[in-house]
């Protein structure tokens, strides 16, 4: 840690029963030079990749559609989210997590990833660092009917949609998510798909 205005930290543990939450209390240096205590929570989930699948040639990509209980308790009147494939590292590199990750959730085998950036999401409260890339696919690519894994309870839907239909969904809010955003935004300032 290489913040000089940071000292005496201290960690508490509050929930460890998903992944983990903590209090963190410590000692800030005001511009003023004077300390003040403070307290911060921190959720600690592990770090994660996302990507967007493209297809050049028909000018597609490749999204996911799932039920996600923290948008449905907060006004999502469905709980279905529009998001580009993602997930956790899992003690994996970015790069295999996000091949394993696609393959697991669209159904497509793909080799080559380009990381385009990485970014915290949620910065005042949650740790993680999300991993962010593009991928080419094409439909010879397609190995499985996706869905997610098993064991996970994801039920998942594979969507295939035209760019432009789905950075319109950005402006009608069918789409919601920030790194699906994001990474549309991202194909369209860099001339991705045209």
């Amino acid at each position: 840690m290489k913040n000089e205005n940071i000292r005496h930290i201290k960690k508490t543990l509050l929930s460890d029963n998903w992944y983990t939450l903590h209090k963190y209390s410590f000692e800030y240096q005001k511009p003023d030079g004077t300390w003040e205590e403070q307290h911060r929570e921190a959720y600690d989930r592990g770090n994660g990749a996302g990507i967007l699948l493209y297809n050049k040639i028909k000018g597609t990509v490749i999204l996911t559609k799932q039920f996600r209980m923290p948008t449905y308790v907060n006004g999502n009147e469905d709980g279905m989210m529009i998001e580009v494939c993602a997930g956790l590292l899992d003690g994996d590199n970015p790069e295999d997590c996000i091949r394993k990750e696609t393959e697991e959730e669209t159904g497509y085998k793909i080799e080559n990833v380009k990381r385009v950036f990485e970014t915290y999401m949620s910065p005042g409260s949650v740790t993680e660092i999300l991993y962010l890339f593009i991928g080419e696919y094409q439909d010879k690519m397609k190995v499985s009917d996706g869905g997610g894994a098993a064991n996970e309870t994801e039920n998942i839907e594979v969507l295939e949609l035209s760019f432009e239909k789905a950075l319109k969904m950005i402006k009608t809010q069918e789409i919601r998510d920030a790194k699906t955003i994001l990474l549309l935004q991202w194909a369209q300032v860099n001339n991705l798909l045209n």
